[in-house]
């Protein structure tokens, strides 16, 4: 499970990083959110990866940490959704706005023929 896990945040990495270095300003965007959502499932990783586990500990049994999920990188993650989220609305209304402007959606503003 965690070759496939560590698989999956990698190529989502790649991928991400790939998009960043295209021309195209829509196409740097979804690079930024593939490197998020790789981000994401590595914070959320570091909380250990288990199954049929309270995610609470309880206070009238003796803790045994090794038997519970952490959840602060849940938390973490699910905060950085929110941002991510807002994040890409906004550079999606900055595309709108510089394509506008420019007549182009080249990251520098001009057309690779001109």
């Amino acid at each position: 499970m965690e070759l496939i896990y560590s698989l999956a945040i990698g190529i989502f990495f790649a991928c991400g990083v790939w998009l960043l270095l295209r021309p195209r300003t829509f196409q740097v965007i979804l690079g930024l959110a593939l490197l998020s959502y790789a981000t994401n499932l590595f914070i959320f990783a570091m909380g250990r990866l288990t199954l049929d586990r309270p995610p609470l500990i309880d206070p009238n049994v003796v803790a045994d940490a090794s038997l519970y999920d952490d959840p602060i990188p849940q938390a973490l993650v699910l905060t950085a959704i929110v941002i991510g989220f807002a994040t890409t609305a906004l550079f999606l209304v900055m595309l709108i706005a510089s394509r506008g402007f420019t007549g182009t959606d080249h990251v520098d503003g001009v057309e690779k023929g001109e």
